[in-house]
């Protein structure tokens, strides 16, 4: 039975798919489930994976992905807000709040919520780096200011960013454990 993925990005299907491969199938959904207001990724993926669960038809295991930047130098902050913060602040302006801290420490987290109706796991994967001035046209949100080993992740083509990935962690974390069930 196919794992429905809960996102409107093809991009993260995909990637989804190419870690499951040969294990089973993803079929992407576009389902827009109640983002529940909380400082933990994985609170948010749990109810996420689970009201997807209860609402959509056909009766297949639900993934869900909620991601975040977490600054050291904020407490964490944007974290769970990441994306309110990118559309309503941006993400120049939460580089002007870094800019003068000494330390810049950052990570991207991915946790990802997973129920099939009688059990619901999460898995997470990290990425640490440092904010910098925005460069690069790649990628998106955040990407231009997040400097991983040299690059910011907008600077590094899709393959690259993939190859390091947060999401690309909790995806294999997610397949590890999926293949022994």
């Amino acid at each position: 039975m196919a794992i429905r993925f809960v996102t409107g990005n093809d991009g993260k299907a995909r990637e989804a798919q190419s870690y499951l491969e040969g294990i089973t199938t993803v079929e992407q959904v576009p389902y827009d489930y109640t983002e529940i207001q909380s400082d933990s990724l994985e609170a948010i993926a749990i109810r996420g994976a689970e009201e997807a669960f209860a609402e959509l038809e056909g009766g297949g295991p639900i993934l869900v992905g909620d991601t975040g930047l977490f600054v050291d130098a904020l407490g964490g902050f944007p974290g769970p807000y990441s994306a309110y913060v990118e559309d309503t602040v941006g993400v120049e302006r939460l580089w002007r709040l870094v800019e003068s801290e000494d330390d810049r420490r950052a990570r991207f987290k991915t946790v990802l919520g997973f129920t099939d109706g009688d059990r619901t796991e999460t898995f997470e994967g990290t990425l640490a780096g440092t904010i910098v001035s925005p460069r690069g046209d790649g990628g998106f949100g955040y990407d231009p200011i997040f400097e991983f080993n040299g690059q910011t992740l907008a600077e590094m083509d899709v393959e690259e960013k993939n190859a390091i990935s947060h999401r690309g962690r909790a995806l294999a974390a997610f397949t590890a454990w999926y293949a022994d069930q």
